[in-house]
C-alpha cells in the first residue's frame, strides 16, 4: 500500500489531503498518471511540469521508484517573498 499525501495549491484544487492506494505502480510518475485520471481537477492539480514530489520526506525527481510502503507527498513548487 502506499500513502498519499497533498499539499499547498495541489491539496485545495482536489479536496483532499492523503489516500491509500493497494496498486503497485513502479514510478511516482506513474502513480500521478493514474490519480490525474481521476478528473479535471486532478489533472489539473498533478500537472507535471508544475510539481514536486517527495518520497519518504525526500525531495526526488518524479521518475523515482515506489514501493509499497513508501509515503509520497505531491505539491507545487513553493515561492517566496
Amino acid at each position: 500500500m502506499l500513502k498519499v499525501l497533498f499539499f499547498a495549491q495541489t491539496r485545495e484544487l482536489i479536496g483532499v489531503d492523503e489516500l491509500s492506494i493497494e496498486a503497485e505502480f513502479t514510478t511516482a510518475d506513474k502513480l500521478r498518471e493514474h490519480l490525474a485520471q481521476k478528473g479535471d481537477k486532478w489533472a489539473l492539480a498533478l500537472e507535471k511540469e508544475k510539481l514536486l514530489v517527495a518520497i519518504n520526506q525526500t525531495l526526488m525527481p518524479l521518475e523515482s521508484a515506489v514501493k509499497s510502503g513508501d509515503e509520497i507527498a505531491f505539491f507545487p513548487p513553493v515561492t517566496g517573498g
